[in-house]
């Protein structure tokens, strides 16, 4: 047994060699920001789609660009706004009159890397669109479905500040987001390297590609293997039930939440554990492992109610009371 784990360990450490190689491209453009690169590059190990939020100018588009050009892979920048329409993003049929007949003429969706900026600036009708996109990973078309490409990641940005414009997320398609990452403000020494890097009119520094997608199909069934201990496969459980009924473990939670997380969370973390542990060259998740992801995998599946926003109480606030109520294994 002995001899497989450390056959695995080294496998591991072999196959993940490329994300070293991507942060260090990552870092010639992007100063700091490495737990939104860390939570990017987990992303796409788990085939799960990512939503930033910060206020504009934390490089959250940037960070986006600058993996995706690290990358042997198609990349598309969608900028949502009120106006746009379902074809914008998916494509529409196109009539050929020489043949007579309708043909498809595929949108920007169809790609490897969707950069979604201000992705709640974007009406309905489009977020019913790319829901199905994100969920199913094809496109209908007229009476056509079409299968993405794979991989196929959206990687969403949206403000959290200004409102006028903007609509709300369905809850439905936040569930589909693997993270909410909230950005914030570098600290003083990144911004005077930023101030370094980006203060003048010279060209902006881009990244080069350096990994292909059959390295990350690769790693991706490495992860797989990785083992899940029964403990902390309760724990997981345990936490995500906890968040449906937060008054068991803190009285003070009583009335706070409207809805919990749904067991796609319970399967989310257990999947970027196990991502996590395969960056870090591990064979086996930690209970640490979990705490570390808690936050932005849940923060967007817990529905606060009016009490808790009366009293200020945010989705993180509940995490962190649960996180230091339920028994670590």
């Amino acid at each position: 047994m002995e001899t497989r784990t450390e056959e695995l360990t080294e496998e591991i450490v072999k196959r993940s060699a490329w994300i070293t190689t991507v942060k260090l491209e990552i870092g010639k453009v992007v100063v700091g920001q490495q737990k939104l690169i860390s939570r990017l590059i987990l992303s796409l190990l788990c085939k799960g789609h990512v939503l930033l939020e910060g206020v504009p100018g934390l490089a959250k588009t940037l960070s986006v660009k600058a993996l995706a050009g690290t990358m042997h892979a198609e990349f598309s920048r969608i900028q949502f706004t009120p106006d746009l329409l379902p074809a914008d993003l998916i494509g529409t049929m196109i009539y050929n009159p020489e043949l007579r007949q309708f043909s498809p003429k595929k949108g920007p969706i169809f790609a490897n890397l969707i950069l979604a900026d201000e992705i709640n600036r974007a009406p309905a009708k489009v977020q019913s669109a790319l829901l199905e996109a994100m969920q199913e990973r094809q496109v209908t078309l007229g009476e056509t479905t079409h299968v993405l490409p794979n991989p196929f990641l959206v990687l969403a940005t949206q403000n959290p500040i200004e409102q006028e414009g903007t609509y709300q997320l369905p809850e439905a398609q936040l569930d589909r987001f693997l993270f909410k990452v909230i950005v914030d403000y570098p600290s003083r020494d990144e911004e005077l390297q930023v101030l370094a890097l980006m203060g003048s009119t010279d060209p902006v520094p881009s990244t080069a590609p350096v990994v292909d997608v059959r390295d990350i199909e690769d790693s991706r069934s490495l992860v797989n293997k990785i083992f899940l201990d029964p403990a902390v496969q309760n724990y997981i459980v345990d936490l995500v039930r906890t968040t449906r009924s937060p008054e068991k473990v803190d009285r003070s939670l009583a009335g706070m939440v409207r809805a919990g997380a749904s067991p796609r969370a319970t399967i989310n973390i257990a999947l970027a554990s196990k991502a996590l542990a395969f960056t870090h060259h591990r064979s086996y998740v930690t209970p640490q492992d979990v705490k570390d992801l808690a936050h932005d995998i849940l923060r967007h599946r817990i529905l606060l109610s009016y009490e808790a926003e009366a009293a200020n109480v945010t989705a993180d606030d509940v995490i962190d009371r649960i996180l230091s109520k339920v028994p670590v294994p």
